[in-house]
């Protein structure tokens, strides 16, 4: 049997297991029933239902916006009123877009409440888009498939990977109680590895990234670490943390979760950045296996300066967009600048997205002297080779 034949049957070997053992771990994390909350008689638990008709439409004043609103009639489709029908009001109480009103056939997720007295009360939550992002799950991997071909199978198979273990590793060790950060590292490069491996083969170039995604990682987890401490940064700079806060049992690490998260906000964008450089570096000295360490490296960093140009723009671009909302009402509410650059929640983003980005400056030279090291001394590893795999496929 070949080499190149029993990398497709370990590969093919590798998707199998992924798919036996991790997609019913997720689907049976993700489908867990939610818990009901009870307090002296009174519980709740959001449920999804189903128009069934149209009682009432008018319009509603709330302060200064006149809106429509609906009373609408609802079937419950799970739980214990499963089949049972009730009236919800929309628009009511909150201000809503006038642009999307309820109709008949229309899924949603309601709230039933069972009150002390054994009056139940039904309140609109929120819509049910299960089906529309499941249709957009299905387009993104066919598209991933169509235009990459059996590489676009492995990386979607990473991607499973990857939401595997921040579902079922990293969300119950911080649960637990273990430290965010360190349970975050060990957890993000871990996936990070077996992703890189799973799509690129096992090659001297997927080794290289590796490496440099590695050493890429530490420099942004101590620099996060150095700067979350400097500008004094707690972690309740978002509101959900404090809702974290009050659920958990345990003494959780709020700046360490933060910590965590600048760290798999970054991986992202390092393995494109970690593999895209090891394959300049590689693809060079496969046209010119002559090259020296000093110019393999050089002009591998020529390429490398644009690519994170265009990389760091797009991250800061992400967290600008993502920000958008915020951004919109500081300019509507004319806050000074300064007082605005030290609330919290800002000068995580900052910090977030500066570090980040260092992160990724640093990703680059690195992973570029590790390619550069390796390609030009690859000849003298002898039986090494064996180990190590080809160069690149």
């Amino acid at each position: 049997m070949s080499r190149k034949t029993f990398m497709i049957i370990l590969r093919i070997a590798a998707i199998i297991i992924l798919a036996v053992v991790l997609v019913p771990k997720i689907v049976d994390y993700l489908n867990q029933p939610d818990e009901e909350e009870t307090v002296i008689g009174y519980n709740s638990q959001t449920v999804p239902a189903v128009v069934s008709g149209i009682i009432e439409e008018g319009e509603v004043t709330l302060g200064e916006v006149t809106q429509p609103y609906q009373i609408v009639e609802v079937e419950i489709e799970e739980g214990e009123y499963a089949g049972l029908f009730y009236q919800i009001e929309y628009g009511t109480r909150q201000i809503r877009n006038e642009m999307i009103l309820l109709d008949v056939g229309d899924k949603l997720m309601v709230t039933v409440s069972t009150m002390p007295t054994g009056d139940v009360s039904v309140q609109f939550t929120d819509f049910y888009r299960t089906d529309s992002l499941v249709l957009l799950l299905a387009i993104f991997i066919l598209a991933s498939v169509v235009i990459s071909g059996w590489k676009g199978v492995r990386s979607v198979l990473g991607i499973l990977l990857s939401l595997a273990v921040i579902i079922l590793i990293i969300l119950p060790g911080i649960q637990e109680g273990k430290d965010p950060l360190m349970i975050s590292i060990f957890g993000a490069f871990f996936f990070m590895a077996f992703s890189l491996y799973l799509v690129y083969g096992w090659t001297v170039k997927t080794h290289a990234a590796v490496l440099g995604s590695l050493v890429a990682l530490v420099i942004t987890g101590f620099l996060a670490f150095i700067f979350v401490n400097h500008a004094r940064l707690t972690g309740y700079g978002d509101e959900n943390m404090f809702y974290i806060s009050q659920l958990t049992n345990n003494n959780l690490n709020v700046r360490s979760l933060l910590l965590a998260g600048v760290l798999i906000g970054t991986l992202g964008v390092l393995d494109d950045l970690v593999i895209s450089q090891a394959s300049a570096v590689f693809e060079l000295f496969r046209n010119n296996p002559e090259l020296t360490f000093k110019k393999l490296f050089r002009s591998a960093m020529n390429i490398g300066q644009d690519h994170i140009a265009a990389t760091v723009n797009t991250l800061v671009l992400a967290y600008a967009g993502a920000a958008l909302p915020m951004l919109l009402l500081f300019s509507f509410s004319n806050v000074n600048f300064t007082m605005a650059l030290n609330l919290e929640f800002i000068a995580e983003e900052i910090v977030r997205t500066m570090v980040g980005s260092l992160g990724l400056f640093a990703a680059v030279p690195i992973t570029t002297a590790l390619s550069a090291g390796i390609a030009v001394k690859y000849r003298n590893f002898g039986k090494f080779k064996t180990y190590l795999g080809p160069l690149n496929e």
